[in-house]
């Protein structure tokens, strides 16, 4: 049996198709620039970070790709269709969820509802259909739960299945927020610092989970996140936003050694290369 190595991840992102365009995005609050003529690609199948210092730009950054935001210019495409003026619902059913750096779940909802909040762009049936629960329905229904539970297995949330979200430890909400962003089948997922406020262990096991999606659910990776170390493991491409502009893109190991970044933002962090 024979067979040929994989290419090295540079090479296979190399000839990846761009999932997400960002070009010459602007977006200011009363006259001041949060975002100045920003642009980036997301190659499909990879994990990209946005990172930089405090006010950088990068929420506001995943909030014009995920629609909370209108920039003043530029453009956003996902698989070659425009977002921008895209409703948010429809942003979720061509293949964009999110998760949100302040914990944004239906508190008093089951870990289960809250999940199937998530497939409401994926529903394919009218009211007619859901009042009467005929066939179509039905077998949708069905479908949703199918998914829902693989999503449940997948990140441990089987003890917690019927318990109200908002009851739940910090860390766990984390992850039913992850699987809600999950279950909507994305074809990008929007991090936006998904390890804040856990610790060691927990950070772990969140990164271990960024990596299955990306690997075996195959959805590509925009994550906003400040832990350097998490950053260089798991990124196969990085984007430093300072005062709201490009400052560098690139590999881990280029963007580390990029002296105008380790003066902006990682300093003694760029240790954490080569990990």
């Amino acid at each position: 049996m024979t067979g040929t190595c994989a290419p090295p991840a540079e090479d296979r992102l190399a000839q990846a198709a761009a999932l997400l365009e960002v070009r010459d995005v602007t977006l200011t609050f009363r006259g001041l620039a949060a975002l100045l003529g920003v642009g980036f690609t997301v190659p499909e199948g990879a994990i990209v970070s946005l990172i930089g210092p405090n006010g950088a730009g990068k929420t506001s950054m995943l909030n014009c790709i995920s629609g909370r935001y209108r920039p003043d210019q530029g453009s956003v495409t996902l698989g070659g269709v425009p977002l921008l003026g895209m409703k948010a619902h429809r942003r979720a059913a061509h293949g964009l969820s999110r998760t949100f750096q302040n914990i944004a779940l239906f508190r008093g909802l089951s870990v289960l509802d809250n999940l199937l909040v998530g497939r409401h762009g994926r529903l394919g049936y009218g009211l007619l259909a859901a009042v009467a629960y005929l066939g179509k329905a039905r077998r949708a229904e069905d479908a949703h739960r199918r998914r829902v539970e693989e999503v449940i297995d997948f990140l441990g949330l089987s003890p917690y299945r019927h318990q109200a979200a908002g009851r739940l430890p910090y860390g766990v909400q984390k992850r039913v927020e992850l699987g809600r962003a999950l279950a909507a089948e994305p074809r990008l997922i929007l991090l936006d610092e998904p390890m804040a406020g856990m610790n060691l262990e927990e950070t772990e096991e969140m990164a271990r989970y960024i990596l299955d999606i990306n690997e075996e659910w195959g959805a590509t990776v925009l994550l906003v996140e400040h832990d350097m170390g998490v950053v260089m493991d798991l990124s196969d491409r990085v984007v430093v936003l300072d005062f709201g502009q490009v400052l560098a893109s690139g590999t881990p190991a280029e963007v580390s050694a990029n002296p105008d970044v380790v003066a902006a933002y990682l300093g003694s962090d760029a240790a954490y290369a080569g990990r």
